[in-house]
């Protein structure tokens, strides 16, 4: 949690992916990992700000999400999309002699994001530690593009 804070502090990585990264398609703007909840503002203030990082060999994608337990969390792929989510129900009930109380709590959001084509989908790890939820995407090689060549007709 500090390590999200510090970076919130300083400018870097902001809460707010990069606009390449969260509001456009990735055929536009190359392999970005897509941020589909790209109106969280308009719809739902109970979702969990995220950080999307980027380099040469995977990215890193962070949840900021303190209150919870790791058991809380799902986290699935489905056709290309990861989607992570929770749901958190909490029931007390207090009898006295003289009154009786009953306290419910509930909470839960879902994230989606569209993995770019060269992810590797079978090697995503995640882990919770202090509130942030972090999950790392390693990247695959994927094949280089050839050179256009032209064939001479003979």
């Amino acid at each position: 949690m500090a390590e999200l804070a510090k970076r919130r502090t300083n400018g870097e990585n902001s809460l707010f992916p990069s606009f390449r990264n969260s509001f456009f398609p990735n055929r536009l703007f190359g392999s970005g990992l897509l941020d589909i909840d790209n109106e969280l503002w308009n719809r739902n203030l109970n979702v969990p700000p995220a950080n999307i990082i980027e380099d040469d060999k995977e990215f890193k994608l962070e949840l900021s999400v303190p209150g919870f337990k790791k058991e809380d969390f799902n986290i699935d792929i489905d056709q290309g999309t990861l989607i992570i989510s929770s749901e958190k129900k909490e029931e007390t009930n207090k009898e006295e002699k003289n009154y009786s109380r009953k306290e419910f709590s509930y909470a839960s959001f879902s994230r989606s994001f569209q993995l770019p084509d060269n992810t590797d989908e079978n090697n995503i790890s995640a882990k919770y530690n202090d509130g942030v939820l972090q999950l790392t995407i390693p990247k695959k090689e994927m094949a280089s593009v050839k050179p256009k060549k032209q064939v001479k007709i003979s």
